[in-house]
């Protein structure tokens, strides 16, 4: 096996492709000559993400599929295979986010949020790890967060999830030492996306709570998303276990390490200075 992974005229699987990460993401592999499945809850704006990567020459195939939905994601791989020779690499993106604490955020919402961010990508990797394990050299990319490195009060339930991912990636990259396909998992840190103006408010909450939260939620959200996309291909390329995208996320995962119980006491500090 190569020490560095070629993208060029393989086949990759992307979530939440129709925006933010998941699109740079895809137009970072296109530019490479990677061929992809593009998967998305959001159709139209799917259609417009296809287009870009299509305009690269790559084969590109588009497939609406809710990741919450166990039943759509153990038909996915056999809509793929319809299309494409088979998969190289799989990367679960889609996620959502709920604001307010844990007492604010009901059960169903708690629920639903971890549908798609933890249970999404333990089906979407069941279901393609036996077509990735027929590849010469495969891998599955898991996009946690930088809250899965911390866990800031009110974010109980995203924090929660992809702390999940990561301990998932983590025992699943053991388990597959020695095959042909590696994990990888990402923890961003503040993207530029869309998933503040997304995140299901809390009960209760007034338009101007909701509003103050999502202004607040946003400025931490600067990394332009092309940016990130290219970070987490080139390291997709250097078969990197872990990524951390962006200095925030990388201050972060320091602060953890130097601090690992009581961090939040710096960061609230911190926070509350700025």
């Amino acid at each position: 096996m190569p020490n560095r992974m070629k993208l060029a005229n393989r086949t990759a699987v992307v979530t939440g492709a129709a925006s933010g990460i998941g699109r740079a993401v895809a137009m970072s592999l296109a530019r490479r000559g990677c061929h992809l499945a593009l998967a998305d809850i959001d159709d139209q704006k799917l259609e417009a993400t296809v287009k870009m990567a299509a305009a690269n020459g790559v084969r590109v195939s588009r497939h609406q599929v809710d990741v919450g939905d166990r039943n759509a994601v153990a038909a996915f791989p056999h809509a793929v295979m319809a299309e494409h020779a088979g998969a190289d690499v799989l990367v679960n993106n889609a996620g959502v986010a709920i604001g307010g604490t844990f007492e604010e955020a009901s059960e169903e919402d708690f629920e639903w949020l971890f549908g798609i961010n933890f249970w999404g990508v333990v089906h979407m990797t069941r279901a393609f790890l036996p077509v990735l394990k027929k590849s010469d050299d495969a891998r599955v990319v898991n996009v946690s967060s930088a809250f899965g490195l911390i866990s800031p009060p009110g974010q109980t339930a995203y924090s929660a999830s992809k702390f999940a991912v990561r301990g998932f990636s983590n025992a699943l990259r053991h388990e597959l030492a020695g095959s042909r396909v590696g994990v990888t998992v990402v923890h961003p840190g503040g993207v530029a996306t869309s998933i503040a103006d997304n995140a299901r408010p809390p009960k209760n909450a007034t338009p101007e709570q909701i509003a103050r939260l999502r202004a607040l939620a946003k400025t931490a959200l600067r990394l332009p998303p092309e940016v990130a996309g290219e970070i987490i291909v080139k390291n997709i390329e250097r078969r990197a276990s872990r990524v951390l995208v962006g200095r925030d996320a990388k201050i972060l995962s320091m602060v953890e390490r130097l601090a690992p119980v009581s961090y939040w006491k710096v960061l609230g500090r911190l926070l509350r200075t700025a």
